[in-house]
């Protein structure tokens, strides 16, 4: 059987690629913030532009991914993070070929009236809308995710280099604060400012900083999560291994460096 320290990284692992698998193709639905926590309105105004608090259902998990992506750096390094997120984006792109694939399959003609009585007159319509998102879409949203795991572990490593093993929340809260900066504005620009919508600058510049505001409210509240993980995984790899584990990961980023 598999020692600790690999079941961790199977179960972290697992958990990273479920949560970015769930988060693409949940972003096909636009929620709006106000009306669900059932507050007026919030009217913003940035750079000319104007809109309420709507945002993809996807941000509900991508701050839970880049908590998991400093879980995992923190005890499995670099080559941990750049293994999942290699992994991640391969499944993603296989996710997204056989959703494509099953578009294309001919519906059943009892299936396509079956909702009907829900209020989705055709079934096929609706699963292609849902499952066809938009090619440009999901190369914004693959090209973001892996410049921000990149940009996520190197600035981890580097505050880790500067501050030890103190101040958890310095490098794990402040490297997900500057890859999700990169990532909010990465995926709105590749795909609506260089995809074929081509939105204009300020349109780009203001939807991008809200989605960026929230996602640094959400990376602020949700940094106690990072304190209870790591006690967890200690409780469960015992302080002494669990400290190995630390600091192989600290040694092999610093080793890395040196070549």
């Amino acid at each position: 059987m598999f020692d600790r320290p690999t079941r961790l990284f199977i179960v972290l692992g697992g958990f990273f690629v479920c949560n970015a698998l769930i988060a693409e193709f949940l972003g096909v639905k636009i929620f709006a913030l106000e009306a669900t926590l059932g507050l007026a309105p919030f009217d913003w105004n940035l750079f000319g532009q104007s809109g309420s608090l709507s945002f993809t259902a996807g941000v509900l998990l991508w701050p839970v991914v880049f908590i998991m992506t400093d879980i995992i750096n923190e005890y499995y390094g670099r080559r941990g993070v750049k293994l999942l997120s290699y992994l991640t984006v391969g499944l993603i792109l296989y996710a997204f070929v056989f959703a494509y694939l099953s578009i294309g399959l001919a519906p059943a003609d009892w299936w396509v009236g079956i909702q009907s009585g829900q209020g989705v007159p055709d079934m096929q319509a609706a699963f292609s809308a849902i499952f066809g998102q938009g090619m440009w879409i999901i190369v914004g949203s693959v090209v973001a995710f892996l410049i921000g795991q990149i940009v996520d572990v190197s600035v981890f490593h580097r505050v880790r280099r500067l501050t030890g093993e103190r101040y958890i929340w310095a490098r794990a809260t402040g490297s997900t604060l500057i890859s999700q900066f990169i990532d909010s504005f990465v995926v709105l620009y590749v795909a609506f400012v260089l995809g074929p919508q081509q939105w204009p600058m300020e349109l780009f510049l203001a939807v991008g900083t809200v989605n960026y505001v929230y996602k640094f409210v959400v990376a602020i509240a949700l940094t106690p999560l990072i304190y209870l993980g790591r006690t967890l995984i200690d409780r469960y790899l015992g302080a002494e291994l669990s400290r190995t584990l630390r600091e192989r990961a600290a040694f092999s980023e610093g080793a890395a460096r040196a070549k």
